[in-house]
């Protein structure tokens, strides 16, 4: 069953959550914060102990997630109640929430955290907050049903996925006006920018992923995939797609874009996102209430981890231990 905002996921027991702090001392590897919609918390997992260190209570299944680790935040989308949240990336506290209207979904980071954005589902638009202070400062209008984020390394330009659009919008960061709204598969969901600046879609209806200039606004080319696929990273050069119905991860090749290898995962690939060293790609599997840890030069499943009922991690959700960049 496919989850959109306001749909709950009903198969499933929910987990006893955990103390809401995330532990004062961890190992030195990065840490995973995995938002879990059904059972409502979100999961802490040491990804060098492989195993989850806490549970944040998050009310109203929470999908989307967002760490800055130069801000020392968490920021969670909790569609049933339209709430954004702010946590504390060390101690797990709750800084702050924001109650939005609409349908908010996806979220992104500014790469200096100093903003906020986030996708309004059901009227094309995407809130722009100060991050700080968690207040709206502007909204910007895009194609219909805008799902993922993403922003670009160096904070020039915002995307979005409309997904009813089937279609991409860029905006100017710095003038917060539309620069492109460019065609891609059917039903963009998950957006992610590769190091070399292009930007890919992860299109769940034609079981694609385009590739685009988000400068020139021009098609690059298209990548087919796995069933259903919903989210990209990158590491060892290669982009990794998960495949929802597919239970599979595609890798494809970042010189030539051609799909060298399918990893089995856990049930319903959603969320993905790499460790700060580009080492380990960690998999979401909303059904199977894991993550699957994935070696990203072998590229076969070195691990699972348990999460709480439904994880999602729709967004970037990995952050070094200690809560700083390298």
């Amino acid at each position: 069953m496919r989850w959109w905002p306001g749909l709950r996921r009903t198969d499933g027991a929910l987990l006893t959550v955990l103390p809401a702090l995330v532990a004062t001392s961890v190992a030195a590897g990065d840490l995973a914060f995995v938002t879990n919609q059904s059972s409502s918390d979100l999961s802490v997992l040491d990804l060098d102990k492989r195993s989850e260190t806490a549970r944040i209570p998050v009310p109203g299944q929470p999908a989307g997630v967002a760490v800055s680790a130069d801000r020392g935040w968490v920021f969670t989308v909790s569609p049933e109640t339209k709430t954004l949240r702010k946590f504390d990336l060390a101690t797990g506290a709750e800084l702050n929430a924001t109650v939005l209207d609409g349908g908010p979904i996806g979220i992104a980071l500014a790469p200096d955290g100093g903003r906020v954005f986030v996708s309004d589902w059901y009227n094309a638009r995407i809130w722009v907050l100060d991050a700080a202070a968690m207040t709206v400062e502007t909204m910007l209008t895009t194609g219909s049903a805008p799902a993922g984020l993403v922003v670009a390394p160096d904070g020039s330009w915002l995307a979005s996925a409309d997904r009813d659009a089937d279609q991409v919008s860029v905006f100017d960061l710095a003038s917060l006006t539309l620069r492109h709204a460019i065609p891609v598969g059917t039903r963009p969901f998950g957006l992610a920018v590769a190091p070399d600046g292009r930007l890919f879609s992860a299109d769940v209806g034609s079981n694609t992923v385009t590739v685009a200039d988000p400068v020139s606004g021009a098609v690059l080319a298209s990548i087919g995939v796995g069933e259903r696929p919903y989210g990209i990273a990158f590491a060892q050069g290669a982009g990794f797609v998960t495949n929802q119905y597919a239970d599979t991860v595609s890798v494809f090749d970042l010189d030539d874009l051609s799909v060298s290898a399918t990893i089995a995962v856990g049930e319903y690939p959603e969320g993905i996102d790499v460790t700060s060293d580009g080492g380990m790609v960690v998999v979401a599997n909303w059904f199977s209430n894991t993550v699957s840890l994935i070696d990203a030069k072998t590229r076969t499943v070195s691990g699972e981890i348990a999460t709480g009922d439904g994880p999602r991690a729709f967004g970037r959700f990995i952050a070094p231990a200690d809560g700083r960049t390298e």
